[in-house]
């Protein structure tokens, strides 16, 4: 039973692990304040998520018609042209419901909502624009995350955008540049792609999508140059600066991008402008918590992008949960071991547990089941077989320790894995759950049975 003596809770944030928080707190008979000082939604419904996916589904559409043709659909003018200022207005207006949606929800659990800037203080009460102070019986920060700026000269000038002003473009930029192949950097470009625009991308790193497992930056890097996206990897930006006409990226060696806008994508950062003069404790710049949300100051907790765990919204939705039961005096500790990872590119990313890149350096034994998509029936009717299920396995009890998808529906087909792997399934005994045909699902089951040998829509030669 939670503790009756906790009725009073201030959650700093709006975003999913805040209102999650606050109408999970509410939902137990707390009296709860949320404080935003920008958009209830936070940055994955107002410049991120949402927005993205309205603007990715315009691409999926425009690759669509492009295929057409080669299904026997003849489209007499199959000319094609973005009115930015109409999608941008479609998806504001898929925003601003949804941003209803939530104010709606927090006001029917009567939730008051103050639009302030809030800093916790040293003695637990919150600061409201430097005037109002609110006092409660638990505080729950969930400040979320900010984009990140590289430190590169030119950084600042007009055209160099992060992916906030990016989503509220009203023309489509001839020559795009973006500077980083991490999720938001490949989403970003083939929308933009789509859209019209010449894309380059450039990454640091060795290879794109440098975290996930190497196949599946291998299949990506091909979609995107097969499409006519220029990839560099290994290589880093020196400087922007003003050209004739536009903009002209210096990369390191000295080659030349000229471009008309640069995508700044290097990732996120945790936002704890929300901190004051607070003891709470933080390690490179994120808030550090233990298993029940709580911070090291007694009464405060922490959910969501703030502790720069999984940066992930349906990560913080779960966070936020746990951190409100707990504030409200339970004892729920919070597994993030099968969170999945979605990139919404075309086709899709869907990554849960351990690549093999980890595997092979915790020195763990696995095995591996792998069923590609050119042997799957509805990918092959819909034209999307390129792509793969991989998934490993420990070789004595056949537990999930890692699946990994690329296809047309991947971040669906990700949440069975994810939930699976949640329930302690093995597998040895998925082959056992019959799956709907024809179904691009079968190959998960498929990569599940070649993992013991036992995929029989496979060629003999390759088992």
């Amino acid at each position: 039973m939670a503790d009756s003596t906790v009725k009073r809770i201030t959650v700093i944030g709006g975003g999913p692990a805040g209102y999650i928080a606050a109408l999970e707190a509410a939902r137990r008979g707390a009296e709860v304040v949320l404080v935003e000082k920008r958009d209830l939604g936070g940055t994955c419904l107002n410049r991120g998520c949402i927005p993205s996916k309205a603007y990715l589904k315009n691409a999926e559409i425009i690759a669509g018609i492009k295929k057409a043709g080669e299904r026997g659909i003849d489209i007499a003018d199959s000319s094609l042209s973005v009115d930015m200022v109409r999608a941008r207005d479609m998806k504001n207006k898929v925003v601003g419901k949804l941003v209803g949606g939530v104010a709606g929800l927090l006001k029917a659990a009567g939730v008051k909502v103050k639009n302030a800037e809030g800093r916790l203080q040293k003695d637990g009460s919150v600061l409201l624009d430097g005037r109002e102070r609110l006092e409660s019986d638990a505080v729950i920060l969930a400040g979320g995350s900010r984009t990140v700026r590289i430190p590169v000269p030119g950084a600042d000038l007009p055209g160099v955008m992060t992916s906030d002003e990016m989503l509220d473009l009203d023309t489509v930029p001839d020559r795009l540049l973006v500077v980083g192949g991490g999720v938001i950097g490949l989403e970003m470009a083939q929308v933009f792609h789509a859209f019209g625009s010449a894309v380059t991308i450039v990454e640091a790193e060795s290879r794109i999508l440098p975290f996930m497992d190497g196949e599946i930056s291998t299949v990506m890097h091909s979609v995107l140059t097969d499409a006519g996206i220029t990839v560099h990897t290994g290589i880093s930006l020196q400087e922007i600066r003003e050209a004739s006409g536009g903009l002209e990226a210096i990369l390191a060696g000295g080659d030349t991008v000229p471009c008309d806008a640069v995508l700044l994508s290097v990732g996120r950062g945790t936002d704890i402008s929300s901190l004051g003069d607070a003891p709470v404790t933080t390690k490179k710049g994120r808030v550090t918590i233990n298993e029940q949300m709580e911070t090291f100051m007694s009464g405060v907790f922490a959910a969501g992008d703030i502790t720069g765990q999984k940066m992930l919204a349906h990560a913080a939705f779960r966070m936020g949960e746990v951190a409100a039961a707990n504030a409200m005096g339970e004892r729920e500790r919070l597994n993030l071991s099968c969170v999945p990872g979605i990139v919404y590119t075309h086709p899709e990313v869907g990554t849960v547990g351990a690549s093999a890149e980890e595997l092979d350096k915790r020195g763990e034994p696995y095995e591996t089941g792998y069923f590609s998509l050119a042997y799957n029936g509805r990918a092959l009717a819909s034209g999307e077989e390129v792509g793969f299920v991989k998934v490993f396995s420990g070789p004595k009890y056949g537990e999930i320790l890692g699946v990994h998808i690329v296809a047309a529906g991947a971040s669906e087909l990700i949440n069975e894995a994810a939930a699976l792997m949640a329930m302690e399934v093995t597998v040895d005994e998925i082959p056992g759950i019959i799956h709907g045909h024809p179904t691009v699902s079968e190959a998960f089951m498929e990569a599940a049975a070649d993992a013991r040998g036992r995929s029989l829509h496979l060629p003999m030669k390759s088992r």
